[in-house]
């Protein structure tokens, strides 16, 4: 069961002595609504980066695959945020001809202090079929240079298709231009309502990572 296996990992972790390796700390509950809070405000670690908590029945055996019922990942509420779509590549297999894999992005002002886009993360799932199709047509009609099998959109204040997108944590990156990285962003919903020059400015997203 899990708690004797807890007890053998406990006993060996305390055996190594090393700081490179930890063990996940045990957060006690009195209740499902002082459960829901540690959920949202993970007590140790960077709460950016935290997906939630892990549930497991103290007498549940060790399973191979993703058994339903002893254990449950319960993830915190995403972020969200509103972005423009900047760039549009095709997908694979079924979405072979559609262009689904899209990379959008934020406002940032430069030196000058004028506003342009800069790309902050990829998704390619969160959408329905129809929704893939309206988007693919999007693209097709908005083209505005191809690089390969990628092509630009037109993306400026007056004009874009702005898109809510969803993500787990938030962390910084040296890779990035944007100097941001996303955990598991997915597109949460198309705001064909929303001017493109009203999406969310970078400046949003490092006030997460402060």
């Amino acid at each position: 069961p899990f708690a004797e296996r807890r007890k053998r990992l406990e006993a060996f972790i305390a055996r190594l002595k090393s700081s490179r390796i930890d063990i996940s700390p045990l957060q006690p509950f009195d209740s499902w609504e002082e459960l829901a809070r540690l959920r949202a405000t993970p007590p140790e670690g960077d709460p950016q980066i935290a997906e939630g908590l892990m549930l497991k029945r103290w007498d549940s055996a060790y399973e191979a695959g993703r058994p339903k019922g002893p254990w449950f990942k319960w993830k915190r509420d995403p972020h969200l945020i509103d972005a423009v779509l900047m760039y549009a590549q095709r997908g694979h297999g079924k979405r072979s001809s559609f262009y689904s894999d899209y990379t959008f992005g934020v406002w940032r002002e430069d030196a000058n202090g004028d506003r342009a886009l800069t790309p902050v993360g990829k998704a390619y799932f969160g959408f329905t079929d129809e929704e893939l199709k309206q988007i693919d047509k999007f693209v097709r009609d908005n083209t505005v240079e191809r690089f390969g099998p990628v092509r630009s959109v037109r993306a400026d204040k007056d004009f874009g298709l702005v898109l809510e997108v969803a993500f787990e944590g938030l962390q910084r990156s040296t890779r990035h231009k944007s100097g941001v990285a996303m955990r598991f962003p997915r597109i949460n919903r198309i705001r064909w309502d929303k001017p493109a020059r009203e999406a969310d400015e970078l400046a949003t997203l490092e006030r997460m990572l402060d």
